[in-house]
């Protein structure tokens, strides 16, 4: 049974870290007790940890975790950047750098999209600091074989960072996930509000991929590094990072098992979201 008692502005908190010489102010929200669950967003225009996870606090927190939902570096209330590097690294050198401020020596990291990417990164980088990893969407498999890259998902994102407007948003969810018609006009405009309210964040973006348009290197190479248990998630009408990556990470990561949602997007978690609990929840405590 679900007994919220908190809201985002209550849990919300601010971390002053530094990496690689730069200061940055990474925002977090940080939920319940017990084993640390970080959590870590896609790419997407206006994407914050709570926007992209709130489906999902309450059944970890009920479980017996701490949750913490990370905005990076260029998104939420998080320090502006322009990434000219590895987006991956710098995600993960800031989810080191939190940890450590925090007193936490390991911690399960799930990630979706590019934090997906992001947690890869983290536990090639931190091995003995990650106890398992559920990647949604994402995990820098390399290109898919058989997709146009980029994706049709992934140019209608980077149109919308450029042209933020209401209409290229609606163009994007259209195929961001499998069923447009369960997105209210409600939940569109506040998604368009919250990018319009960052708009460096999104000027920022554009200027990253100019400065550097291979943002997430492919890590194939070395998944086999990998040694944590991981569970890769994907849908089956996935039209940003096709499935056929998904199958790549199963190949790559040696403990390692892969469920597909069918009638699902790219928003495993929120499209299917008490289906995605229970199977997070269960692999977790595993």
């Amino acid at each position: 049974m679900t007994t919220t008692s908190y809201t985002e502005a209550s849990t919300s908190r601010f971390a002053d870290l530094t990496v690689g010489g730069t200061g940055y102010r990474i925002h977090y929200n940080d939920i319940g007790a017990g084993t640390v669950v970080a959590m870590l967003h896609g790419s997407g225009p206006g994407a914050t940890g709570w926007a992209n996870f709130s489906r999902n606090i309450d059944a970890l927190v009920e479980t017996g975790h701490r949750v913490l939902l990370v905005d990076c570096p260029g998104w939420g209330q998080s320090s502006p950047v322009v990434c000219t590097g590895s987006r991956s690294d710098l995600n993960a050198e800031i989810l080191r750098g939190l940890f450590d401020a925090l007193g936490i020596e390991q911690g399960h990291v799930i990630g979706n999209s590019m934090g997906g990417h992001s947690a890869v990164a983290f536990a090639l980088a931190n091995p003995g600091r990650v106890g398992k990893l559920v990647l949604m969407g994402g995990g820098t498999g390399g290109p898919s074989l058989y997709a146009p890259m980029p994706t049709e998902g992934i140019k209608l994102l980077q149109g919308l960072y450029r042209d933020p407007t209401i209409e290229k948003l609606k163009a994007m969810m259209n195929v961001f996930v499998y069923d447009p018609g369960a997105l209210t006009a409600e939940q569109m405009q506040m998604r368009l509000d919250n990018m319009l309210s960052q708009r460096l964040h999104l000027d920022n973006f554009v200027k990253s991929l100019a400065a550097n348009p291979r943002q997430f290197p492919d890590q194939n190479a070395r998944l086999h590094e990998i040694s944590a248990p991981t569970l890769i998630i994907w849908g089956r009408d996935d039209r940003f990072v096709p499935m056929d990556v998904g199958l790549r990470l199963l190949a790559g990561i040696a403990d390692a098992r892969l469920h597909v949602f069918s009638r699902c997007g790219h928003w495993a978690q929120w499209e299917h979201a008490d289906a995605f609990n229970a199977l997070v929840a269960q692999f977790l405590d595993d």
